[in-house]
């Protein structure tokens, strides 16, 4: 066998092997003795037809068995000798495939496409200049938090036999068919809190409630529009029956010292749970800048490093980002066999970018790793696992277990561990500055696009520290 190897691309090697007539020549003796000792020929006892009668009864079935007799190893062989390591199966074709001869008279040519990983050259990574910017803390967030323990809290106060209204909430057992789907299972909820105002509800459904009574059961239809929050409802007409079960109002306390020193948390004060309540969120807020400012850090890393990328790597990460956007639709109680099959593609087909720059960063914070010679110890993982284990309340052993159950152990935490550290290697090697808070959500998307350009000097004042 000879075999020559050339170089289509840093992705892309093409091997060009002849297989020597020679080794065609005894497998196909050995398949044309085998297809003879089993053969039913018509004239002729099972196993006593001549080989030529067999070769040419069987000329198909022996060329296909021969060919798989012999290109695979001889692949295999040619990979080996020029060291190569395939990340997929190499496409095969033979020259001429129509017209191949394996009976040994003259030898084969086949050629083999193997995709390989590239020489990933080493980053360029450091002096990346990043601004970070720290969202302030509004007094409606804290107002917001206080508002949601006091929801918590709040009293149900049943109304003396009279009739809902708008601000009273109800307490009913509701059961919900859909219109085109009157066979399948319903909607049921069982001992439902609606409030008569509230806004995430959709409109018509809470006006059929305002006028009923305790034990009342009524009945009616909701048409949802598409553009309903809720997409399982969307564009659906539902056919309810409500069993009313209470009608009453939703009272909550008042919000004073009395109200703040009774949550058991030590505050002393109102003003002491509100300061409290803002040092953390200034916390929440810190740890996001911090966040924001590794992802810019990545992100600018992957668009100052180019470098071909192996199709079979962006072809299942795109899948897998596929795969989960399907989960999440069912999630949703959205069938994803009712999706377009031009959609699908579609989203395919747009998932690719993503896909492309997550194989490429992954590849890049490898190559860092190495440079950094980022290591992780068993002890790291270990205090991980048991840092789990104190977050759920659960034993390390259960936290193993379910690392298992979900594939990877945890080797799934030694990567990840692998992963920050290498980040923050990259941010250390950064240049920050701080700047003010920009709320990009609120900026005109012409606005918020320039502002993403890459920046000739930074524009913010040099009163940050590098990190």
């Amino acid at each position: 066998m000879k075999s020559e190897l050339k170089e289509v691309s840093p992705t892309q090697k093409e091997l060009k092997i002849e297989i020597d007539a020679a080794t065609l020549k005894d497998a196909y003796g050995r398949v044309s003795k085998k297809y003879a000792q089993r053969a039913n020929v018509p004239g002729f006892r099972k196993g006593y037809a001549p080989v030529d009668v067999v070769r040419l009864r069987f000329k198909e079935e022996i060329k296909g068995d021969v060919l798989q007799e012999v290109v695979p190893p001889a692949v295999t062989s040619a990979i080996d000798e020029h060291e190569l390591h395939p990340l997929a199966e190499p496409h095969l074709h033979l020259d001429d495939h129509e017209n191949v001869v394996v009976n040994g008279s003259q030898s084969l040519n086949v050629h083999a496409h193997v995709e390989v990983m590239p020489e990933i050259p080493t980053p360029d990574y450091k002096g990346i200049e990043i601004t970070r910017r720290v969202k302030p803390v509004e007094d409606k967030e804290i107002d917001e938090l206080i508002n949601e323990r006091l929801q918590r809290e709040a009293a149900f106060v049943p109304a003396d036999e009279r009739a809902s209204k708008m601000g009273d909430t109800v307490i009913a057992d509701l059961e919900g068919r859909f219109d085109d789907q009157p066979d399948a299972d319903p909607i049921v909820a069982n001992d439902l809190e609606v409030k008569l105002a509230d806004d995430v509800i959709e409109r018509a459904f809470v006006e059929n409630l305002v006028g009923v009574k305790e034990d009342d059961e009524k009945q009616f239809t909701v048409e949802y529009p598409a553009e309903s929050a809720s997409a399982a409802l969307a564009g659906k007409t539902v056919h309810y029956t409500a069993k009313i079960k209470s009608v009453g109002t939703t009272e909550v306390p008042a919000v004073d010292d009395a109200w703040a020193q009774s949550l058991d948390d030590g505050y002393e004060s109102l003003a002491d749970l509100k300061k409290r309540l803002r040092a953390d969120l200034e916390k929440v807020s810190q740890a996001e800048a911090e966040a924001r400012v590794g992802n810019e850090a990545i992100a600018q890393t992957i668009e100052r490093n180019t470098f071909e990328i192996p199709n079979v790597l962006i072809e299942n990460q795109t899948r897998g980002l596929l795969n989960n956007f399907i989960r999440n639709l069912q999630q949703q109680g959205i069938d994803p066999n009712q999706i377009n099959e031009a959609v699908v593609q579609t989203m395919y087909a747009n998932m690719r970018g993503q896909a492309e720059r997550d194989v490429r960063g992954a590849l890049l914070l490898d190559k860092i790793a190495e440079a950094e010679k980022v290591t992780i110890e068993d002890s790291d993982v270990e205090a991980e696992i048991q840092k789990m284990a104190d977050h759920y309340r659960v034993t390390p052993e259960e936290v193993r277990e379910s690392l298992e159950k979900q594939g990877g152990g945890a080797d799934t935490i030694r990567r990840e561990l692998k992963t920050k550290k290498t980040v923050e290697a990259v941010v250390a090697a950064a240049k920050i500055t701080d700047g003010e808070w920009i709320d990009e959500s609120a900026q005109p998307a012409e606005i918020t696009a320039e502002k993403k350009k890459p920046k000739k000097a930074p524009a913010e004042k040099k009163a940050a520290k590098k990190e």
